[in-house]
């Protein structure tokens, strides 16, 4: 990661300290090293791999801060994202990453190890089939949210905290997607909190733990 690219992530997120700064470049490094062998990330997006992956996966944290001591799974992580930039960005927080494509979260395990990222679990698994229960899932983009909440409607702990739900990374016009799936929900503009053009359309989609109440 060069120092332009580590600039991008300290201007939106100052209170970084040095080992997180520390982790998400070395983060950058494996990307690069691992997507020489298994393609985690589309190759031809490499070159923008800090603003189009490390930094919207962080978008979630400019609408929502997790709090110390709950628990998160990314559905669908593939090669680790949101969920490893957010578990940089939250050390108190557990995060469970989970992925139906067992090379992917192979993966997502060493760089975990590698980062000593000791709050991160990584299964090879589908959200349906996961016992636990969470306060908050993330995901990014992996199906349309009538049938990606269908996934991970039973999955949320009862107890309420703050903020409780899905927060979901979505691009492009949402109307018709989000009118089909009958969930209340909130949309926030990641343009609203990033001014490069790659965010012009890009969103979080938070929708409650109860979404049909």
């Amino acid at each position: 990661m060069n120092s332009t690219s580590a600039h991008i992530l300290t201007h939106y997120f100052p209170e970084l300290t040095a080992e997180q700064q520390r982790q998400f470049e070395r983060l950058a490094e494996l990307y690069v090293a691992w997507n020489t062998k298994i393609n985690v990330i589309s190759r031809k997006d490499m070159d923008n791999l800090v603003v189009n992956h490390l930094l919207h996966s962080l978008g979630i944290a400019k609408v929502v801060q997790f709090p110390a001591g709950t628990s998160v799974m990314d559905v669908g992580t593939g090669g680790g994202l949101p969920g490893l930039p957010l578990a940089i960005l939250f050390p108190e927080v557990k995060f469970h990453l989970v992925d139906s494509i067992g090379k992917k979260i192979h993966v997502v395990q060493e760089i975990a190890q590698e980062l000593r990222l000791h709050n991160v679990k990584a299964s090879h698994t589908r959200a349906e089939q996961v016992p636990e229960k969470y306060d908050f899932i993330v995901s990014r983009a992996v199906a349309r949210l009538a049938t990606f909440y269908q996934w991970i409607q039973f999955s949320f702990k009862k107890e309420s905290v703050p903020g409780q739900g899905l927060y979901y990374l979505k691009g492009g016009d949402l109307s018709e997607e989000l009118a089909e799936s009958g969930l209340v929900h909130e949309v926030f503009d990641l343009n609203a909190y990033f001014q490069e053009e790659f965010f012009e359309t890009k969103k979080v989609v938070f929708v409650p733990q109860h979404p049909t109440a």
